[in-house]
């Protein structure tokens, strides 16, 4: 019996037992599945993290006086305890980093009130930028204009506003030129940024933007430290050329010891990434714990039904054996038919798998990428784990004897 043939009698027995054959290759389904979805997004995530959550490009740095994303109370107390970084801090590094292309400023408040005739919206994030933060930031003005230097040295009430701001309180009226109400004050748009849609299931359009200087004649900086961003002339030794520029004169600025660690932090495109590969690694790592709990049980189901199956055919084997088959044709079967099951269960668990990141994805926004790899992967291991366990019922079929299993009841 070749391949193909042997292929074929396990797929009449999953079909002709459709009930058992579910029952059977759920372990392997809900293995492959979560490994799948978890690697999808994954992936997905990998290519979204810096550029398009911090949109950071490759070649920008941001200074703070604490991290961008804490991850123990030591960071938060450490923050917490540092100076806050000033406007003039900002001043100081435009005029005297030489490496870098661009330098700019920037303040927020997440939590500000946006009113538009009758409408308002709430948890709206404010910011407070330097017209140089556009290109920094990539900033995409789709209607109007962005912020200019004219803007920031006038302190203007005029602001840059997301697009949920215009689908949910300006509606189909041509937004620029309008007054909104910001936290009170009544600001004139004059440009409307490109939608982002949503990250996480978190709008990324929600906000409005203002000049620099207007935001801190509004909100004040004591309580909200300005992050310093800059761009390099390119990435490598450009951009690390920068970033050492700027420490030196923050250190100066900031009265830093020598030999005293930095009053301040600094993150990077790469910084996030590695953040995330770490934070993923785990996940991906604890996933797959979980679902070898799932495959083992799986093999441990295939197998049992397989030493079934052995059961109900030996008067096949026995026949099989009589006309000249060999223990290793016998074994060659019945490892292909459990391969086969199993290899059955690893293309549902993988299409499962898609179908429930691919899910989430249009639901809550969350990005998710396929990696072929992890595809074949899983069609490997799961085809590996039926072999694996399918070795006793096929050695159990293989050393049977032909007489006795010709005297087998049907």
């Amino acid at each position: 019996m070749n391949i193909v043939e042997a292929m074929r009698i396990a797929l009449q027995s999953l079909w002709a037992n459709k009930l058992r054959s579910v029952l059977t290759l759920l372990g392997v389904v809900i293995g492959v599945s979560s490994v799948i979805a978890v690697v999808t997004f994954v992936n997905g995530i990998n290519g979204y993290v810096a550029q398009k959550v911090f949109n950071l490009g490759a070649d920008v740095f941001i200074f703070g006086k604490s991290k961008n994303v804490i991850t123990n109370v030591d960071d938060y107390l450490a923050g917490l305890n540092r100076k806050n970084f000033t406007l003039e801090d900002y001043e100081a590094v435009r005029e005297q980093c030489k490496t870098c292309k661009m330098v700019g400023a920037s303040l927020s408040n997440q939590n500000g009130i946006v009113k538009f005739s009758q409408e308002s919206s709430s948890d709206t994030q404010v910011r407070g930028w330097t017209p140089s933060m556009a290109p920094i930031y990539d900033l995409d003005v789709v209607n109007g204009r962005s912020l200019t230097e004219a803007d920031e040295r006038s302190a203007s009430h005029v602001v840059v506003i997301g697009n949920d701001i215009v689908e949910n309180l300006i509606g189909n009226l041509d937004p620029i030129g309008k007054e909104i109400r910001v936290d009170g004050d009544t600001y004139t748009i004059i440009g409307v940024a490109k939608k982002e849609g949503k990250t996480l299931g978190q709008s990324r359009d929600n906000w409005v933007l203002m000049p620099i200087s207007t935001f801190e004649n509004r909100y004040g900086v004591h309580n909200n430290s300005p992050k310093i961003w800059g761009k390099g002339f390119g990435v490598g030794t450009p951009l690390i050329n920068a970033i050492d520029e700027v420490r030196v004169i923050l250190r100066t600025r900031r009265h830093d010891a020598p030999g005293a660690p930095d009053s301040f932090n600094v993150d990077t495109n790469e910084s996030f990434i590695s953040l995330w590969s770490s934070i993923s690694q785990n996940f991906f790592l604890v996933t797959v714990a979980i679902a070898s709990i799932s495959l083992i049980v799986g093999g441990i189901v295939i197998m049992n039904i397989m030493l079934v199956s052995v059961t109900e055919r030996t008067r096949e084997i026995g026949i099989r054996k009589a006309l000249g088959a060999k223990r290793n044709d016998v074994l060659g079967q019945f490892l292909i038919e459990s391969g086969t099951m199993a290899l059955v269960g690893g293309i549902i668990g993988t299409l499962g798998g898609i179908f429930v990141a691919k899910t989430v994805t249009l639901l809550i926004g969350m990005p998710s990428a396929i990696a072929l790899w992890a595809v074949a992967a899983a069609l490997l291991v799961s085809t590996s784990v039926g072999i694996f366990f399918g070795v006793y019922p096929a050695r159990k079929a293989a050393m049977l004897d032909p007489i006795v299993a010709l005297r087998s009841e049907l």
